[in-house]
Order: structure tokens, then C-alpha cells, then sequence
């Protein structure tokens, strides 16, 4: 079996590096600077972690709130459909190979700046335009974090890695929005001026830190870091391997999971959150929410880690689990009633925290959503890492899945924006996940012992790669060549 695995191995997914004898001795003197980050896998996971906590995890909380503080929440629906609509297109083919070619760090710190420039644009103008602007900036932030938590961290690390990842990011989200729990005792509906403040204040602090990471080559130095060639690519071969990378029929599968990452947040955090509970009560549902993911990531990530089950059980035992998990939970359909009865009501009318105990029922099925969050995505982050160890090919199969993400959460914010009902929402949810983990057993069942190929195997791979390169560099010659005696 894992005879054939090297066989139908794809060589652009593991290309290997050139020998550290062959390296020019100035080069190898520049390698042996000491790096302004400790090339630490676990350091640069907690890292990137933080980092998307004062970014990403800073938008959303504003988002589940119901968009800065606006009464009127479709100027945020409409910002959200704008932001999901660039960055479906621009994290594949612009964040991907760009994280792919000059490293994580230096694309967090070209898409960061974009969370406080819109954050407080949101915040103190209202205007919604600097939407699209983060649509190009955060995929450069998730794509690295996708690319740290698949490649920078061993095979039999990386359930914990994602699950530490989880809590890192949430635990400030959680605190935040318990302080905003409880200093909203008079439920105005708006948030603090103060609360403002240190919400571009956290976002700043995340694009600053983005000089924290490690580059590749350093982790590769330390022998943190599965070695790999990439050479001096132009833009067309890095264009044409990225279409290879992303031809391999084990990314095809994937890909409805990918989709389904966010297609259920517009239900779960717009409807049935901020439509329906006013800011107090819905402040604590964040909370929870945030808090239910850490515990969702814990258990999917020692499931994933397991080391009593080969790596091939690890990728069905949590299918199984998904599917399960999945059909009970949204079984929760009874919500959905009491979403329709206060959906259109003011905001004076929603329901409160205290007196109130409707909200008991719906507060706990919430948990539950975070849970199964933590589930699907920490799963497709996973399946990443067993197709290759090399940063430079996760971090295009992270620019897909921020991708396909964002193309299922612009379709599902998209729905709201049109006004349709809650019913259609819950139903388009429901079924496209499940629809997606059955199309996704193929790549489940496909997954090999290791993602890492030995020196043979490499060294014949990056012939392959030279000869390949050759070929297309002859062509073009000869056509130039064919064109200049035309002429």
C-alpha cells in the first residue's frame, strides 16, 4: 500500500530541497544568522493564534454583535457580503501564492493593516467600503495561520496544535465578551465608546505581531521543518503550480467540506443570535460560543492525535463523529420557530437575559453549534497536513480552503441579505454539510501513513520538476523563436 501511495504521490505536493553541501558559502553564512523569532514550532502556533485573535477573531465579535453597534444590522450584512466576495477571489489566487513564495510573516504583515483601517472605519464612520479592502488583506492573515498550523508542526502533533490554536485565539474573545456581558446591564443595544477603542487597539496589536513568525527557511535551519525546493519561480510556473496542487483528486474531495466551513455562521450568529436576543444576552452567547469551540477543539484534537490508531482510523473516527454530532445537532430545528416569532420585532422587543427563560433552550443548542465548529474546521485543517509537510503547497491548500470558506459564507450572508426566511437558511445548512462529509470520504479513506517522502523518492521528484521546467522554457523559446522568423 505504501508502495503505491509513492507511485501516485504528486510531485509538486512533496517537492523535496537541494543538498546543504550544494549551497553557495555566502548563502550559507546568511543562514547562519540568529532569526528575530525562535524557530519554535509550538511558539510560532501560539503566535499566529494571537494574532488572528486581535485580527479575525476581533471582526467577528463585532460582527455577531450585530456590526458596531449599528441598530440598522443590513449595513453590516451588506459589508459582510462585500468582504466574503473578494476574499473568495482573492485567497486562492492572490494570498495562496503569495504566502507560498515570501513566507507567512511577510504577508501578515501586508494583510493585517487592514483589520484596524476597517474596524475603524466600522466603528466611528459607519462607512462600509473598507469592506472589500479586508477582503484582500485577511486572506494573507488566515492563509498563514493555515500554513503554520499544517507544515510547522510534526505529523503527530498537529490535532493539538489546531486544538491550542482554537483556545489561544478564543480565550481573549471569551473574556471580552463576558465583560461585555456584564457591563451591559442596562442592554442599550450599543456598544461602549471605551469598547471601541480597545477593539482598534487589539487589531493594531495583532498586525504588529505578525513579525513574531518565523520565516520557513529559519524553521528549516533548525531542522523544525521538512526541507523543500522551491527555487527562483515566475509568476506563470508559480501560477501553474498552484493548478497542480490544486488538480490533485484528494483537494477535489475536499473541497464541499471546505465550502461548508462558514455556509451555517449567517443562521447561527446573525438569526438566531443577534436577530432575536438584544446585546447583553447576546454578549453571553458569544461567550459561550467561543468558550464551547476550545472544548470542541480539545476533543477533536486528541481524537486526531490519537497514537493508538494508525493515521488512516484518525481520519474516520472523526468523519464518524461529524456525521453524528452533525445530525443530532441540527436536529435542533425547534429554534428556528422561536427565531421566526422575533426575527422582525424591534430591538426594545428582543429577548433579555434576565426574567426571560426562552432563552434557556436556544442558549444550549448554541453551545453545541460551537462545538461542531471546532469540529469541521479543525478536521479540514488536518486533512490539509496529510497531504504534504511543506509550507509553500499547505499554504495554496489553505488559500482554497479560505477560499471555498468564503464562497459558502458569502452564499449564506447572501440569503440574508435577500431577506429569506430563517427556514431556508436552517435548510441550507443542514443539508450542504451533510452532503459535503459524504462526497469527503474518498479523501478520508485516501489518507497515508506519512506525508513525508524519503531522499529518493525526492531526488527523483525534483528531476522531474528541472526536466518539467525545461520543457516549458524550450517552448517558449521556439515559439518566440517561430514568431521572430515569421516576422
Amino acid at each position: 500500500m505504501e508502495a503505491e501511495n509513492e507511485k501516485t504521490s504528486s510531485p509538486t505536493i512533496n517537492a523535496p530541497a537541494p543538498r546543504e553541501e550544494d549551497t553557495p558559502p555566502v548563502i550559507q553564512a546568511q543562514r547562519q544568522r540568529v532569526p528575530f523569532a525562535p524557530p519554535i514550532p509550538w511558539f510560532q502556533v501560539y503566535t499566529i493564534a494571537l494574532i488572528c485573535q486581535c485580527t479575525v477573531v476581533m471582526y467577528n465579535a463585532v460582527m455577531a454583535i450585530g456590526g458596531a453597534d449599528m441598530v440598522n444590522q443590513d449595513v453590516s450584512v451588506r459589508a459582510t457580503v462585500s468582504f466574503f466576495a473578494i476574499m473568495t477571489v482573492s485567497s486562492l489566487c492572490i494570498a495562496g501564492p503569495s504566502v507560498s513564495r515570501l513566507g507567512p510573516r511577510v504577508c501578515a504583515l501586508l494583510g493585517g493593516w487592514t483589520f484596524p483601517l476597517h474596524m475603524g472605519s466600522l466603528l466611528y464612520y459607519r462607512m462600509i467600503a473598507t469592506g472589500a479592502l479586508l477582503g484582500v488583506g485577511a486572506p494573507f492573515v488566515l492563509v498563514a495561520q493555515g500554513a503554520i498550523l499544517t507544515a510547522y508542526v510534526p505529523e503527530t502533533q498537529r490535532g493539538r496544535a489546531i486544538a491550542m490554536s482554537w483556545f489561544a485565539m478564543n480565550i481573549g474573545g471569551v473574556i471580552a465578551s463576558l465583560f461585555g456581558f456584564l457591563g451591559n446591564g442596562n442592554s442599550t443595544g450599543t456598544v461602549p465608546d471605551k469598547g471601541d477603542i480597545w477593539i482598534l487597539v487589539a487589531t493594531c496589536l495583532g498586525w504588529i505581531g505578525g513579525i513574531c513568525i518565523c520565516p520557513p527557511s529559519s524553521m528549516m535551519r533548525a531542522g523544525k521543518l521538512q526541507q523543500e525546493a522551491q527555487g527562483n519561480q515566475n509568476l506563470r510556473e508559480t501560477i501553474q503550480r498552484t493548478f497542480r496542487i490544486m488538480s490533485d483528486r484528494r483537494v477535489f474531495y475536499m473541497i464541499p467540506l471546505f465550502f461548508c466551513a462558514q455556509v451555517f455562521y449567517q443562521y447561527r450568529k446573525y438569526v438566531e443570535s443577534s436577530r432575536t436576543f438584544n446585546l447583553r444576552a447576546c454578549s453571553l452567547f458569544v461567550a459561550l460560543y467561543w468558550t464551547s469551540q476550545i472544548i470542541g477543539g480539545f476533543i477533536m484534537g486528541s481524537i486526531l492525535d490519537f497514537p493508538e490508531m494508525s493515521r488512516r482510523a484518525r481520519a474516520g473516527v472523526p468523519w464518524l463523529l461529524l456525521f453524528a454530532s452533525g445530525m443530532i445537532i441540527w436536529g435542533g430545528y425547534a429554534f428556528q420557530k422561536l427565531t421566526g416569532r422575533h426575527s422582525l420585532q424591534e430591538l426594545e422587543d428582543y429577548i433579555e437575559f434576565k426574567g426571560d427563560r426562552i432563552y434557556l433552550s436556544p442558549l444550549f443548542l448554541y453551545i453545541f453549534y460551537g462545538m461542531y465548529d471546532a469540529f469541521w474546521q479543525s478536521y479540514c485543517y488536518w486533512l490539509i497536513g496529510t497531504l504534504s509537510n511543506a509550507p509553500s503547497v499547505t499554504a495554496i491548500l489553505a488559500g482554497a480552503y479560505t477560499t471555498f470558506q468564503s464562497l459558502g459564507g458569502l452564499v449564506a450572508w447572501r440569503l440574508g441579505a435577500m431577506g429569506k426566511p430563517a427556514t431556508a437558511q436552517f435548510a441550507v445548512g443542514w443539508i450542504a454539510c451533510m452532503i459535503a462529509l459524504v462526497v469527503a470520504i474518498p479523501c478520508a479513506l485516501s489518507v497515508t501513513p506519512t506525508s513525508t517522502v524519503s531522499r529518493e523518492r525526492a531526488e527523483i521528484e525534483l528531476d522531474e520538476l528541472e526536466r518539467a521546467a525545461r520543457n516549458d522554457r524550450g517552448r517558449t523559446m521556439q515559439s518566440l523563436e517561430m514568431e521572430d522568423k515569421s516576422d
